[in-house]
């Protein structure tokens, strides 16, 4: 008896080290150079054994485990899950709050969860907001709006300056970011510090020339391995009998002006290439300080799923130089 009950407090102790106690992510400093060949193969095999031919209930499962001296909490804001992560160590009082992509049809997920750290290192953040919104196709348009607005305005009612926040959205959740900083100009409520915006959805349109001449070479949200994203975006479950020309569904048609400085990061080989292009040009075009960095030969949102390549490491360090620059 007294050996199970060891053997039982072993594992329990060896479990709480697996989720509590990880080692705190940095950004890499040893990286896989490739040539494009090879970097075309590399990421093929891994996308196409993360779809697990098309199952999307195989999707990429990534353990998220709290780094070691970090806090971690899950709160309810009246119905909206909501959780936070804390660096009482961090470098600065910086707040981040994080916009998780998944076409609209996909919730807050583990690999969310992992890049969240990633984020706030990048961020060097005290801390880092993240929010379950309400999907398509159940909630269309503007449930994720609204449920976007009642975290930031929760975080401003903890009385931290909007000038310490910034957003990142990824893909859905770069669409959401941009409709978030249209709804705070539009209600006249501070904006955050910046906005960080990788591969994101930008229109809800397939008018520009990249939807088609990316489908094949864009690997995640093209047909070539898995047409699930690909088929959602043909028809927008979140907009839904909608105008897709409403800027808030596709802020390339909005007005700009005074929204935050924003860093655009996307790869060639993606199908939102053109739309990510057109929106530098409107944003220089309404005076808003706007950074577009184009990553060769690159998927879809890959700075979440090659950390281990050169371009992935580039895109970190560009995040972390343009929040340094624009936070000082």
């Amino acid at each position: 008896m007294r050996k199970i009950f060891l053997f039982l407090l072993l594992t329990l102790i060896l479990n709480f080290s697996t989720v509590f106690a990880a080692e705190v992510w940095s950004i890499p400093e040893n990286y896989l150079q490739l040539t494009d060949t090879e970097k075309q193969n590399y990421i093929y095999e891994k996308i196409y054994s993360a779809f697990n031919h098309k199952n999307l209930d195989k999707f990429p499962k990534i353990k998220f485990e709290v780094p070691d001296g970090w806090n971690y909490e899950k709160f309810n804001l009246d119905g909206l899950p909501c959780e936070v992560l804390e660096n009482p160590a961090a470098e600065t009082d910086r707040v981040v709050l994080q916009f998780h992509g998944g076409g609209y049809i996909l919730g807050l997920r583990e690999i969310h969860r992992d890049f969240a750290i990633k984020q706030a290192v990048m961020a060097r953040a005290k801390k880092i907001f993240m929010f379950d919104y309400r999907l398509a196709p159940k909630n269309i348009f503007p449930a994720a709006l609204e449920d976007s607005l009642k975290i930031y305005k929760e975080i401003l009612r903890q009385g931290i300056p909007p000038e310490k926040i910034i957003f990142i959205g990824d893909s859905a959740g770069g669409n959401l970011v941009l409709a978030l900083s249209l709804e705070l100009k539009e209600k006249n409520l501070p904006q955050p510090n910046c906005l960080i915006l990788h591969s994101p959805y930008v229109t809800m349109e397939n008018k520009l020339p990249s939807r088609k001449y990316n489908v094949e070479n864009d690997l995640v949200l093209g047909n070539t391995i898995s047409d699930i994203f690909y088929n959602e975006m043909r028809k927008v479950s979140y907009a839904k009998g909608l105008n897709l020309k409403n800027p808030k569904l596709s802020p390339l048609y909005a007005d700009l002006k005074n929204l935050p400085p924003m860093l655009i990061q996307v790869g060639s080989y993606e199908i939102f290439l053109d739309e990510c292009i057109e929106l530098s040009k409107k944003a220089a075009a309404c005076d808003v300080k706007s950074t577009l960095t184009i990553y060769p030969k690159m998927q879809h949102d890959f700075v979440m799923d090659f950390y281990e390549l050169q371009e992935t490491v580039d895109a970190f360090h560009e995040v972390q130089n343009f929040i340094d620059t624009n936070m000082n």
